[in-house]
């Protein structure tokens, strides 16, 4: 699916070149959401400057509530050399209060992160004061969306906006800037959405509770015992999504392919810190490369949209870190990893695609009536002794090119777990495994049964697997076979059917 971005307002399509002020979102007097973005709909294509500052100030007090320096890149665009860093095992803290850009420095050192002293647009997303990487600007034809940092409006304020004439150049004529004088005036809403009712709707037309789900989900309690449900409307959401310590929480979109949850995120342009390495154990500091994750929660329902990082280069389109996460009628994006999964987790009826790798993470996961579509391994699990890896029942499991495999291995993992039961099979190459020679390899599960080829429906040729995998025989195994099609055995005794 392509980014698309259109003016917000009508008659911006027909915006006159000679006006004073472009058609502009929120317009003058609008009353909108604190998470609102700032849309400029111009004559023609307009080209980001690389000098300016894009101001929003208080009405009442004149005050600059946020700023945005033109000057200073988004983030790299290379991949940062920095030295082998260890893993750390010391456990990341989260449960000190929510810290924001109002109340926090972008940047500042959390867990045993060292201070990121590289010069790049940084804002605090989720409460994760360490900070990501984000483009103060995107252009998508003749509209350009800008992106305050996060939690820096209130609810019940009047803004004014100031763009420099340097902060864009058009194709077609000249833009002008805009000035305290030209009016480009917001209000925000007079309160937040009411505690007790627990229901948001996030809706990019801004006829929602918030803008953005980032913005909604910054609105939801921390460790709530109460269900909450977000519910958002078809749509384009370009935003880098991180969220933390969320319970009993319910995602979930108007249709499947309708909304669209995205961002142009990889590990080069929001690596890990020099001295540590991210997400090799659950509870250690979070990693910044995913478009769209979820860190140290549980009973976390997402249903029925898409996400994806929409770069190529390491990066997953959805990162889940924590317990009880069930997923649902997902679509899910990577390049490299689609999906990086940390705790017990279920997925019915979603699509993965990926370029290798697709399915990272240290388990363990139940996929029924998956598709997975790769150009490299399937997976690369990371489980230990103390719970099972990666398991595909029903599934539909569709190589791309000639190095689709389904798992990977190079001894590091040796308890490693990767079985399918009764899955339909295209484009695997014969061996269906890698790795399994190299030493260390001792307890790898790689087990498949009752595999069938998607094109006709009959038995599929796996009479060249690799040596250490094994193919389960229908009648000898049929009580292990049972074992994996339950997903609470798989789970660690909890049952995703009874949620």
């Amino acid at each position: 699916m392509k980014r698309i971005v259109t003016c917000l307002f009508a008659g911006a399509a027909a915006a006159v070149a000679a006006a004073a002020l472009p058609e502009v979102w929120p317009a003058a007097g609008a009353e909108v959401s604190p998470d609102t973005r700032l849309t400029i709909c111009f004559p023609s294509t307009p080209t980001l400057g690389t000098s300016g500052v894009i101001r929003i100030f208080d009405a009442a007090t004149d005050a600059q509530v946020d700023s945005l320096d033109l000057s200073i890149p988004a983030g790299p665009t290379e991949k940062t050399k920095l030295p082998k860093a260890p893993y750390t095992l010391e456990p990341y803290n989260y449960h000190t209060p929510r810290l924001t850009n109002a109340t926090c420095e972008p940047g500042t050192p959390s867990g045993t992160a060292a201070r990121d002293t590289s010069r790049y647009q940084l804002t605090i997303i989720g409460g994760f004061t360490d900070g990501f990487h984000f483009y103060p600007v995107m252009l998508s034809g003749n509209t350009a969306e800008i992106y305050p940092h996060h939690n820096l409006l209130e609810y019940g304020r009047e803004y004014y906006v100031t763009v420099p004439a340097s902060a864009f150049t058009l194709a077609k004529g000249k833009f002008k800037g805009i000035s305290k004088k030209d009016g480009w005036k917001f209000r925000t809403r007079p309160e937040a959405p009411a505690q007790e009712h627990r229901q948001l709707t996030v809706a990019r037309d801004g006829s929602g509770d918030f803008l953005t789900l980032q913005g909604a989900l910054d609105h939801v309690p921390d460790f709530s015992a109460e269900p909450w449900k977000i519910f958002i409307k078809n749509g384009d959401y370009e935003e880098l999504v991180y969220f933390r310590n969320k319970t009993n929480l319910t995602i979930e979109g108007e249709s499947r392919e309708g909304v669209y949850v995205h961002y142009p995120n990889n590990e080069v342009f929001n690596p890990h810190p020099a001295d540590v390495s991210t997400n090799e154990w659950l509870g250690t500091f979070p990693s910044r490369r995913a478009a769209f994750a979820a860190d140290h929660c549980s009973d976390l329902t997402l249903r029925n949209f898409t996400v994806a990082t929409t770069v190529t280069g390491q990066a997953e389109g959805l990162l889940l870190n924590g317990n009880r996460i069930y997923l649902e009628d997902m679509i899910i994006r990577g390049s490299g990893d689609a999906l990086q999964s940390n705790g017990p987790a279920y997925f019915r009826n979603c699509r993965l695609e990926g370029h290798g790798d697709t399915v990272l993470g240290r388990g363990p996961a139940y996929f029924k009536d998956c598709t997975i579509v790769t150009y490299g391994p399937f997976a690369y699990i990371r489980n230990g002794s103390s719970c099972h890896g990666d398991v595909f029942v029903d599934c539909t499991m569709i190589g791309k090119g000639d190095k689709a495999v389904f798992a990977r291995t190079n001894g590091t993992y040796p308890n490693a777990e990767f079985v399918l039961i009764d899955c339909r099979l295209d484009g695997i190459r014969p061996e269906g495994w890698s790795g399994l020679e190299k030493d260390g390899n001792t307890y790898v599960r790689y087990w498949e049964a009752g595999s069938v080829n998607l094109s006709d429906g009959k038995p599929a040729d796996t009479s060249r697997r690799a040596p250490g995998s094994r193919v389960l025989d229908p009648v000898k195994d049929k009580a292990l076979i049972e074992l994996y099609r339950n997903p609470a055995w798989v789970l660690g005794g909890w049952d995703p059917m009874k949620k």
